[in-house]
């Protein structure tokens, strides 16, 4: 199939609607527009930049932490939620009652997208793993009713308050088997010879036209994008998420998609992706060099507190892995008194490494400004 010659679909009549049934993707894909050919070339540098950096980062795990929680963040603010990467950070017991439903709806993904990219460790990228997955992400939150971890057994739709002025009618539910194994043989056909990124552009694509659960889908077709690259080791480390770019491009992210459908322009949608995959990769490169050089600068400032240096070295890199803290993480963590604490919080602020978010005088919340805005 040449990517110019795409057909995206067909409508078909159902009671008083048409649902849209994508054409299905496993299949030789052949690239014959010389522009795609060119992105695709930079894109695959841009990741090979950003695999060679990553090896050479020590502790490189601990930072990932912050670039799941930004994922997560910026991923579920696609979907409506307003929780903000420092609250994201925060423990529940600091989150104040009228923003706990959309943190949680952020911890369930943090959750799903960790679990899953632990179980790639035992489990191919599958239809099973996808819907844990999605179990995780509905569990407890809006949506908990909507079947989660099960594929819909009803017709959904996006956009529009019903059926008759929905902007998109995905694929009829008895469809849903059908579409979704040939989308995971597509992931997993070795007879075909398509880049890996063109071919993941394609699934994400496919995912969202399917759109298989009643709740969730975006959420799940984002993640799907960094499962594939991890599971074929493109990525060394899961340092790539593509939301942030989505979320600050996501008119055009949405037209994109759905000019697809609309005008079987399959290619504009995998510029759009493969700019995203470049833009993407030299921010993380970029954010990696500004968090080593944070290190370098923080350890040579805290040489000046003498004897309390080597605790102030381990609560620096305890504020990389939580650098939204109480005096009372402090205390629990390291295993101090609470005036050895407040002392250290103190010098922390006077030497601008923390800040007192709350204004108040009891149950003060820190936070670890410089690093956070690094994922901002």
């Amino acid at each position: 199939m040449k990517i110019s010659e795409f057909k995206s679909g067909i409508f078909i009549p159902q009671v008083e609607y048409k649902s849209f049934l994508p054409e299905k993707i496993n299949c030789e894909w052949i690239i014959d527009r010389p522009e795609l050919a060119t992105l695709l070339e930079e894109a695959n540098l841009a990741l090979g930049e950003l695999n060679a950096y990553s090896r050479h980062v020590p502790d490189v795990d601990t930072f990932i932490r912050m670039h799941v929680i930004k994922e997560a963040t910026n991923s579920s603010r696609i979907e409506g939620t307003q929780t903000e990467i420092e609250e994201a950070a925060r423990h529940e017991r600091l989150i104040v009652p009228e923003k706990r439903d959309d943190w949680h709806e952020v911890q369930n993904y943090i959750q799903a997208m960790n679990n899953a990219i632990l179980s790639l460790k035992k489990l191919p990228l599958s239809s099973r793993l996808l819907r844990e997955a999605h179990q995780t992400l509905m569990k407890g939150v809006r949506g908990q009713n909507k079947l989660p971890g099960n594929y819909r057994k009803s017709q959904n739709w996006i956009g529009g308050a019903s059926l008759k002025d929905a902007v998109y009618i995905p694929p009829h539910h008895t469809e849903i088997n059908s579409l979704i194994s040939d989308l995971e043989s597509f992931l997993h056909n070795r007879t075909i010879h398509v880049p890996h990124l063109i071919r993941i552009a394609i699934a994400h694509y496919q995912f969202e036209a399917i759109h298989p659960f009643l709740d969730g889908n975006g959420r799940i077709g984002r993640l799907l994008i960094t499962l594939y690259l991890v599971s074929n080791q493109i990525l060394h480390k899961p340092l790539l998420y593509l939301s942030t770019f989505f979320e600050k491009n996501r008119e055009l992210y949405y037209d994109n998609l759905n000019r697809v459908r609309s005008h079987n322009d399959l290619a504009q949608w995998i510029k759009f992706f493969l700019a995203g995959i470049i833009d993407t990769a030299q921010t993380a490169v970029s954010t990696l060099q500004k968090i080593l050089s944070l290190n370098e600068k923080l350890n040579n400032q805290i040489l000046d507190l003498g004897k309390r240096a080597p605790l102030a070295k381990e609560i620096i890199q305890y504020l990389f892995k939580y650098p939204t803290i109480t005096a009372r993480d402090i205390i629990d963590e390291f295993k101090i008194t609470k005036p050895t604490a407040n002392t250290m919080i103190k010098e922390f602020i006077r030497i601008n490494i923390l800040v007192e978010k709350t204004g108040y005088k009891r149950n003060r919340i820190y936070i670890f400004k410089k690093y956070l805005d690094l994922f901002i």
